[in-house]
């Protein structure tokens, strides 16, 4: 007998007795963003590895470590599966001229792909909802997008979240402390782990990001990009937390809020849990100017977010959230001929009027065919023999309540479903 091919590891299935939760989430995220104006984009899942590189970072982990790339065996281009959104989305804004109407505020889900080590709250196949505001340059288009995500937590009935910012400044800022931190880093180059004596010329603002505690001391104590602000990226960010407070919305300063994609650039922030263990950040996103004419369009501001799907959706049940599972409002059990006619006009009847109704299928007697029934999780069952058959009627039993059962004509049963 053949071995049972298995899912690669950290590609997941989402199985039925999970789907409620997921769909429950989806749900609630396109009425959250229908109610801020975004509009869905879907983007396909394999990209040309240059709009990766040319964006992300060529010396980024994703990048370097964790994109999926193969050569196309029809033309020898060499594609990606995407890694994170919003250069798919860019380059679709930009590809089918959607800028030329004006600013887009639009959204996308679906899964991602990192080949990393697997392990809870971060996969292989992930999957992520982002927003992208594409052509508003102010900090007010931060805050809302922000002020977004404290709304959505709500709705989902999310606690234990906290809000850190920070901001990148412009390119010449950067490049001014960029500057000023290699030259603090070289000299305790002797402390410097492999990673970032590798960074340390072509990325040293990803070292501030490190996870290596025996550098946390140095970390510590280099230079903070806030010192080398220029006059135009201090207001935006000052005017953003203005806002932010204006709006009630808690934060943090984070001055070592490092993303992980170079394309970012003024303001970056994050929301955090502590519930999760080390993968505590489930929303972060920024503003990133740039990337529009990195990619090859006339340069556009822009500023986006994206949250991990399975990090929020653990966090839900973490917060002990009860979504209830989608149930049929109706099992139809039927023996004998003139029954199984009578049930399948019966679900036709019921589905048309808007009721979820199931048919028993296999077989089986009555008693066998109630168990499937009750198993189903169904409101009621609906009966159909020989006697309601000749009648031309249907026996509703309820099965989640002590009531008692009843027989009626077929025009009878959607209402007294829908009733009760």
């Amino acid at each position: 007998m053949p071995r049972i091919i298995q899912a690669i590891r950290g590609m997941n299935d989402i199985l039925p007795d999970q789907i409620d939760l997921w769909e429950f989430f989806e749900q609630t995220v396109r009425d959250w963003m229908a109610g801020y104006g975004y509009r869905n984009i879907r983007m396909p899942i394999l990209e040309q590895t240059d709009l990766f590189v040319r964006s992300i970072g060529a010396v980024t982990d994703i990048v370097e470590k964790e994109m999926y790339s193969f050569l196309d065996n029809l033309n020898g281009d060499s594609l990606t599966l995407r890694p994170e959104g919003t250069a798919s989305c860019v380059r679709a804004v930009l590809e089918h001229n959607l800028l030329y109407t004006g600013p887009q505020r639009l959204y996308y889900s679906g899964p991602m792909f990192r080949h990393e080590r697997p392990q809870k709250g971060r996969y292989r196949q992930f999957h992520q909802v982002g927003a992208e505001a594409l052509g508003y340059a102010g900090p007010d288009i931060d805050a809302e997008l922000i002020a977004m995500c404290a709304e959505l937590w709500r709705k989902l009935g999310i606690s234990d979240v906290r809000l850190e910012i920070g901001t990148l400044g412009s390119t010449e800022s950067r490049a001014l402390h960029r500057a000023r931190l290699i030259r603090y880093l070289e000299r305790h180059l002797g402390k410097l782990d492999e990673d970032a004596r590798r960074r340390l010329h072509s990325n040293p603002l990803r070292i501030l990001d490190s996870k290596n505690s025996e550098m946390r001391e140095i970390i510590d104590g280099a230079p903070q990009l806030l010192d080398d602000l220029d006059e135009d990226s201090l207001a935006h960010f000052e005017e953003l937390q203005r806002i932010l407070r204006n709006q009630g919305l808690d934060f943090e300063i984070n001055p070592r809020l490092v993303r992980g994609l170079d394309y970012y650039n003024r303001t970056v922030f994050e929301w955090i849990t502590g519930k999760l263990g080390a993968q505590g950040t489930i929303c972060a996103g920024g503003r990133y100017d740039g990337l529009v004419e990195q990619i090859g369009g006339k340069a556009a501001s822009a500023c986006g977010f994206a949250m991990g799907v399975e990090r929020v959706l653990a966090l839900m049940i973490e917060c002990g959230n009860d979504i209830p599972r989608a149930v049929p409002d109706a099992y139809v059990i039927h023996q004998g001929e003139a029954a199984d006619g009578l049930a399948w006009k019966t679900v036709r009847h019921l589905r048309d009027r808007g009721l979820n109704a199931i048919l028993h299928c296999g077989g089986g007697n009555f008693k066998a065919q109630m168990k499937k029934a009750d198993a189903s999780g169904a409101r009621f069952a609906v009966i159909i023999g020989d006697d309601e058959a000749q009648a031309g009627e249907i026996s509703i039993k309820p099965l989640r309540e002590a009531a008692e059962q009843v027989r009626v004509g077929l025009a009878e049963a959607a209402i007294l479903l829908k009733r009760t």
